[in-house]
């Protein structure tokens, strides 16, 4: 029996909402709002008490599934491993399809974020990378090329 009516978004917790979102606002993602969530709902949901979250919730041109970044205000956020490999239990990685590979890659590069391994090519029809953003986040990039 199906029970999902479709993918809304995946939440990724991160320590600085402000860089990350600049990081991925500069990918082509756009700010579909912001906001504060506190008190009994998101204490019940977390199964945190005192928790209180800013949150900026991102949409890919066009539409799509978003992705919701958070940061605790209370309690402090505790630190995951910013150096995760792919093959780490977890959140594996956001992926993006992008329009020119190369010159994404490279505008990240100049800001200090850098691949993870290479540029791989698949069967002729598609080029992928890994990029280490903000906080360790694995961003999977692929370009259509075939």
């Amino acid at each position: 029996m199906a029970h999902v009516h479709r993918f809304d978004h995946i939440g990724i917790t991160v320590a600085d909402l402000a860089s990350v979102t600049a990081f991925f606002v500069g990918l082509g993602l756009e700010v579909e709002g912001t906001g504060s969530v506190e008190g009994e709902f998101v204490e019940t949901v977390c199964g945190i008490p005192g928790a209180h979250c800013q949150i900026t919730m991102l949409r890919p041109p066009g539409g799509g599934s978003r992705l919701e970044l958070s940061s605790f205000v209370t309690p402090d956020h505790r630190p995951g491993s910013p150096t995760a490999m792919a093959n780490e239990l977890g959140l594996r990685n956001v992926s993006f399809e992008v329009g020119n590979l190369r010159a994404v890659v490279d505008e990240l590069a100049m800001d200090g974020y850098g691949l993870i391994g290479g540029i791989g090519e698949y069967e002729n029809s598609v080029q992928m990378a890994y990029v280490r953003g903000p906080e360790g986040i694995i961003v999977s990039l692929f370009e259509q090329i075939g």
